[in-house]
């Protein structure tokens, strides 16, 4: 189990991770991540431990079934979570056919969606390249 001191729990820590952090897609989980950063303004205090924090809405299925897979995310960034940064706030969204992935499966692609924040920096790990134009579809012009 994710202790407490590691859960996400304020609106305001989600949308930070949210708006502010990388992110990376597979195709049953989004990972959002702010990698920790000491605030410049904290006087000589310690950053917080890194936390984690999962939204999984009424489109993966029912009651039984979303809180199915939020023990699970639970339960695989519990595992995980003393590889981020202090002060690093995760969000994991799981997308419609969540409900369906056995565990090894979540396991798999949280893994793969970590492993491309890790290794790319940059200011977004989704996959798309700026270059390839507007994420819309639309043409530009």
């Amino acid at each position: 189990m994710l202790p407490t001191e590691h859960r996400l729990r304020r609106r305001e820590d989600f949308a930070a991770a949210v708006r502010r952090g990388r992110r990376a897609g597979r195709p049953h989980l989004v990972v959002h991540l702010r990698s920790g950063s000491r605030d410049p303004h904290d006087a000589g205090g310690t950053p917080p431990p890194a936390r984690a924090g999962f939204v999984v809405s009424k489109a993966v299925g029912g009651a039984v079934i979303r809180n199915r897979v939020k023990r699970r995310l639970r339960h695989l960034m519990a595992e995980r979570i003393s590889r981020f940064d202090a002060g690093s706030l995760v969000v994991v969204r799981a997308l419609p056919g969540a409900g369906d992935a056995d565990h090894a499966e979540l396991a798999r692609e949280l893994d793969a969606a970590l492993q491309r924040l890790w290794e790319h920096p940059g200011p977004r790990a989704s996959g798309r390249n700026p270059s390839d134009g507007p994420a819309h579809g639309r043409p530009q012009g």
